[in-house]
């Protein structure tokens, strides 16, 4: 999704700028690359820099409920020290690294829910203009894609994702929000728990799972939140579905992680069940029953047989949905007072 946009402080007649991903999904810590556009206006301007910010769409709990913001996460300088001629066109190509944390927008080519973009910012002059933004798709890394699928072929449903403003008690995190994949539990754990939800958070040296289970209540056990979390190497070979299957088994069974980093609370210690296992989540049970709005098509996404995880369209509900959403993110860039309000 690519806009064009006049640079409206400096009125008619300004440069236009329209940046251009290259075709393909990026991964967390890959390389992102393109071409940034320019189009000279009806004077000669003197380009300053050409800036761009990855930004996402994020959910933030309060005291007072729910709200959704635009967080920018890191910023390029890719350009400038020139001057556009009148209506000459000049190209700038660009090549920059995504931070590790990025998320993941898909799956098997099909869309999460998650919406990224890469916003183009123009310094002219010394005046500033936001005056392009792309959307940006994001693959799982191998061993990320290979956890899921592992959780597929274990009968583990996906069921909706998003990304939560704060941070994960006990973790390297990086970024100040976490991505949470939330899967509808295997048969044989459906009496156990309601819900899974991983997050990952990859590093140069590999990447943390971070395990959360809402369980169920019974008779003889209470019901609650249970978190875990593991480190994998980027290039390990394990039999992945009997790794993952312990994995979940020690979690729903309160059992420490065998060689892993242990469970913990939201401050990297204590009791591991104590049901506040993400900072900034208040009562983080309760916090499950009715939220996750940005996970759109809940209900119509199913996992595909033989692909795991791979998420299918029920009558292209979730595609639609997904266009909707994304839409209404680069609708709302055009406001930039409003955006930066969103953002703290």
């Amino acid at each position: 999704m690519v806009f064009k946009r006049l640079l409206g402080s400096l009125g008619v007649g300004g440069p236009t700028v329209d940046t251009v991903l290259d075709p393909g999904a990026a991964r967390p810590g890959g390389t992102l690359t393109g071409q940034v556009h320019l189009d000279g206006g009806d004077a000669d301007f003197d380009i300053e820099h050409i800036t761009l910010e990855l930004v996402a769409r994020v959910e933030a709990e309060h005291d007072e409920g729910e709200s959704e913001g635009v967080v920018a996460f890191d910023r390029f300088t890719v350009g400038g020290g020139f001057r556009l001629g009148a209506g000459r066109r000049h190209s700038v190509p660009f090549t920059v690294t995504l931070p590790w944390e990025t998320p993941v927008t898909e799956l098997y080519g099909q869309g999460l829910g998650i919406v990224l973009g890469v916003r183009t910012e123009l310094a002219v002059a010394g005046a500033k203009d936001k005056g392009d933004l792309d959307r940006l798709d994001v693959a799982p890394l191998p061993v990320q894609e290979a956890i899921l699928e592992a959780l597929g072929q274990l009968g583990f449903g996906f069921r909706s994702a998003d990304l939560e403003y704060g941070r994960i008690g006990g973790t390297g995190q990086q970024l100040p929000f976490y991505q949470e994949i939330e899967l509808t539990p295997a048969p044989q754990y459906a009496h156990r728990v309601n819900e899974i939800e991983v997050t990952f958070l990859a590093h140069p040296g590999g990447v943390e799972v971070v395990l959360e289970a809402d369980r169920r209540g019974g008779l003889l056990s209470g019901g609650g939140d249970a978190l875990t979390r593991f480190t994998v190497g980027h290039h390990d070979s394990r039999d992945w579905n009997t790794e993952v299957d312990g994995w979940i088994r020690r979690l729903v069974e309160h059992r420490a992680p065998h060689g892993s980093q242990g469970a913990y609370d939201a401050h990297g210690h204590g009791d591991p069940y104590a049901g506040h296992g993400h900072d900034g989540h208040h009562g983080h049970g309760d916090h499950h029953a009715g939220h996750h709005r940005s996970g759109p098509g809940m209900g119509t996404v199913v996992a595909a047989g033989a692909a795991g995880l791979a998420v299918g369209v029920v009558g292209g509900m979730v595609a639609a949905e997904v266009v909707d959403e994304v839409g209404d993110f680069f609708e709302g860039d055009g406001d930039d007072e409003g955006d930066e309000g969103d953002e703290g």
